[in-house]
């Protein structure tokens, strides 16, 4: 349907504004911290982590209201209006003269709205017809490009006034707002599932474990480049900020401008190649820019990492939709994202105490093997599943 096309870029847009919004902050990160009355790296990981950690916490509770009450655009319009006005109160607080305590208190609320946007425009996204690799990879195309964007526009940004990263995000959410007011609520009228959900999902439904795993290694890796990425491209080839930044963008544009076919591609084959021979290749390629002699070869590899990233994304992300009746998909990419973010979290911890306790070829093993481990461990399981996602692919044209 035309209607259903146009809804797919305009959701995946507020995908994309969503995560442009929250990556800005990032690379002006050591001069905003003090402005809001921080200090130091420890005061910039609590930053981070506030927010993060109301990602886990609330994902499932907007997946559970969304699916009870049958409705996710209204949501997602109030987690942005709710993002846009804790960021347009954090830009606020120094004129104000709140501690950093505050500060900290307003992103956990801030968290706490936006992810509300996120998960639910996701799910919004996989409300509708087309295949849910289809609609995964349009989500994880948005994904990409937004944290690739938003790091260079937020370095910018933060030269000008190390506020002014955090008025744009504001203003995106507003925007993001009003995109959303324009979609069609597909959503399923769903049951009343609490605040427990995911819990009780996993009981009832175990092979939502599944994706949830491979969900949670792939965040971990992310997370373990966003920090241990940055540190390695500077010291082991003498970059600078800038130059870290273009070699990560190597594997950035590839694996947003991926994701989008490769899930229709999953949608084709299955999701058993692409989850599991792709998080094989994807652990190796992590490996290889460890074991990398030079810049160039390094360079390279980074944009094998980003192919092989956008075929396991999406083909993983459209799993935990595959396993789930319609009135269920609130709850279950809710649960995705907490065990995302739970990832995302551990690539921090892993990746910055191994680097920093082993050196950073260990570091690069490491998180690769979990990647080629994850794979091997669920491969029958991934195989089970085949009935599930078979259930939901399209009829062929």
């Amino acid at each position: 349907m035309g209607s259903e096309r146009r809804d797919r870029v305009v959701l995946a847009l507020v995908v994309w504004s969503v995560l442009v919004s929250q990556v800005l902050l990032y690379p002006g990160l050591a001069d905003l911290v003090p402005v809001l009355g921080g200090d130091g790296l420890d005061a910039a990981t609590a930053f981070l982590v506030a927010e993060v950690a109301a990602f886990v916490v609330f994902a499932s509770v907007w997946g559970a209201l969304s699916d009870a009450t049958g409705r996710r655009v209204r949501w997602v319009v109030v987690g942005a209006l709710g993002g846009a006005a804790s960021y347009l109160l954090l830009a606020t607080l120094p004129a104000l003269g709140a501690g950093f305590g505050v500060a900290l208190a307003v992103r956990v609320v801030g968290g706490a709205f936006t992810i509300g946007a996120f998960s639910l425009a996701v799910t919004t996204l996989a409300d509708l017809s087309g295949g849910n690799g289809r609609n995964m990879g349009a989500a994880g195309l948005a994904i990409g490009l937004g944290a690739a964007l938003g790091a260079v526009v937020g370095g910018r940004l933060s030269t000008v006034d190390p506020l002014a990263p955090v008025v744009a995000a504001a203003g995106l959410l507003l925007v993001v707002a009003l995109l959303s007011l324009t979609v069609t609520d597909r959503a399923p009228t769903g049951r009343n599932l609490g605040v427990g959900a995911i819990v009780r999902g996993l009981r009832s439904r175990p092979a939502l474990a599944v994706p949830y795993a491979f969900g949670f290694v792939d965040r971990l890796t992310a997370g373990f480049f966003a920090l241990v990425g940055v540190f390695y491209f500077r010291t082991q080839f003498g970059l600078d900020a800038a130059g870290a930044g273009v070699v990560l963008a190597l594997f950035f544009l590839p694996f947003a401008l991926l994701q989008y076919p490769l899930g229709v591609v999953s949608d084709r084959i299955g999701r058993f190649y692409p989850v599991v021979a792709g998080s094989v290749a994807y652990g190796v390629a992590i490996v290889g820019v460890g074991l990398a002699p030079s810049l160039l070869s390094a360079a390279g590899l980074m944009v094998v990492v980003g192919v092989f990233g956008a075929l396991v994304a999406p083909a993983t992300m459209a799993l935990a939709t595959d396993v789930v009746p319609d009135d269920e998909r609130g709850v279950a990419l809710g649960g995705f994202n907490v065990a995302g973010s739970l990832g995302f979290l551990t690539g921090f911890l892993v990746g910055g105490l191994s680097a920093e306790s082993l050196g950073y070829l260990p570091a690069f093993l490491l998180v690769g093997a979990l990647e080629v481990a994850i794979a091997l461990v669920a491969l029958r399981a991934v195989r089970a599943l085949e009935p599930f996602e078979r259930a939901t692919r399209p009829a062929d044209d």
